[in-house]
């Protein structure tokens, strides 16, 4: 956590409240905990960012992106990698003693008067990096990150999955291969498009590829409407310190031992894989 839906949950918050906004100052707090990774230096990066106007808001992967435009230059991009517990605010946090840093914007001269919007991190694994619009290209451009989960095509999710062996759950969570699934998703995903998570991802039949792009978007799409999900150590919230909702939706995710919701004769199986949990009813997904 958090993986695609949270993330983009987090930018479609945050977005009202930046996009045509100066930034007037990015303010640090002090934290007792692991310190961020800011690449320049924090010192340097919010000098560079001072009266910068946030010109988009976006989402690529699971990094929330932040444009900024200073004095006519070339645009700089901030990108932001919530990892485990990072979260993008614009109501008070969870914790005061995990805020990480805010954006801190000039005073509007009409209105009623905007919120800044804060990142609180309980856990410090987050990352913050500072792109030139050359460097933003060069990063795009890498392989770092493979196509989104949300318009990858049947046919490049096929090519990608014929070069490997791997469990298909495991070749989900592989950025490279397709970028914006993790652990959660993936096993709700699986169970939607019946496909056992331990069959060979180059095995995984021909006819089955458009279900399986079909069950991505489903699962995805409608987390996403659900603003995501707020699993039992409560760490997720959206920008306004809210539940996200799709927690009550889920099929097998957490389920181990309990009755499968389709077929309901057979219980949940939980099993490690890469070091993850995976769950999956061996009566409704077939190992091909």
């Amino acid at each position: 956590m958090p993986e695609l839906p949270e993330v983009e949950t987090m930018v479609r918050g945050a977005r009202p409240f930046m996009e045509g906004r100066m930034l007037a100052q990015l303010r640090r707090y002090p934290c007792v905990r692991k310190p961020l990774s800011f690449k320049p230096g924090f010192p340097a990066l919010a000098r560079r960012l001072k009266g910068s106007v946030v010109a988009e808001v976006f989402r690529i992967a699971k990094r929330i992106v932040v444009r900024l435009q200073k004095n006519d230059s070339n645009d700089h991009f901030l990108v932001i990698e919530p990892r485990m517990t990072g979260l993008l605010l614009v109501d008070d946090p969870p914790s005061r003693e995990h805020l990480r840093f805010e954006f801190v914007f000039e005073s509007e001269s009409k209105g009623a008067p905007q919120p800044n919007v804060s990142f609180w991190d309980r856990r410090g694994l987050g990352t913050v990096t500072l792109y030139s619009q050359r460097e933003f290209d060069a990063f795009l451009t890498s392989g770092k990150l493979g196509p989104d989960a949300l318009v990858i095509s049947p046919d490049d999710l096929h090519k990608r999955l014929q070069r490997t062996a791997r469990p298909i759950k495991v070749a989900l969570l592989d950025q490279k291969l397709v970028a914006g699934i993790g652990n959660l998703y993936a096993s709700e995903i699986l169970h939607l498009c019946r496909i056992h998570p331990e069959t060979e991802a180059n095995r995984v039949p021909l006819r089955l590829i458009k279900p399986l792009v079909r069950s991505i978007r489903e699962v995805l799409e409608t987390a996403i409407r659900y603003e995501g999900s707020t699993l039992s150590d409560g760490t997720y919230r959206n920008v306004l310190n809210q539940d996200g909702g799709y927690q009550n939706e889920h099929r097998v995710y957490q389920k181990g031992g309990e009755f499968c919701a389709r077929c309901r004769r057979t219980r949940i199986e939980r099993i490690v894989q890469a070091q993850r949990s995976t769950f999956f009813c061996s009566q409704c997904q077939k190992m091909f």
